[in-house]
């Protein structure tokens, strides 16, 4: 018989660690962001704007978080996968939540399981990934 292991879900707190790290990174870099934190069921758990990032970063910041949840991967590894050739390329509009396939979502792992997402968007797409990167680097 095997045993299963509980594994912290995440936390208001490690969303605070995410949100903080992210927006340090983007700040010293001279971006600004949009940083939102889904737990493993696409609930919201922080959020958080630059009063100067454009307005529409919010909801792209949200949808990277929601694409990296939904397949367990970072959005910039899926790029690729979308475009007109590529195998998921009717996946962006096939779900009634849209999905967004720009780089800047990253899930989180703890102890190997899926237990929420990051999502940064107000940059280039490289530059919300490294932001999003260096935030979950904090969570240890």
């Amino acid at each position: 018989m095997s045993t299963t292991t509980a594994v912290a879900p995440l936390t208001i707190q490690d969303a605070e660690i995410l949100v903080t790290a992210a927006s340090r990174a983007a700040e010293s870099a001279g971006v600004t962001v949009s940083v939102t934190v889904l737990d493993a069921g696409g609930h919201l758990l922080a959020f958080r704007r630059d009063d100067r990032a454009v307005l529409i970063s919010g909801e792209t910041s949200t949808r990277k978080a929601y694409t990296a949840l939904q397949l367990n991967a970072p959005t910039a590894d899926l790029v690729d996968l979308v475009k007109p050739d590529g195998p998921f390329h009717s996946l962006p509009t096939a779900l009634d939540r849209p999905l967004l396939f720009i780089a800047g979502g990253i899930p989180v792992h703890r102890d190997g399981r899926l237990i929420g997402a990051i999502g940064v968007g107000g940059g280039a797409p490289e530059q919300d990934h490294g932001f999003a990167t260096a935030a979950v680097a904090e969570l240890v």
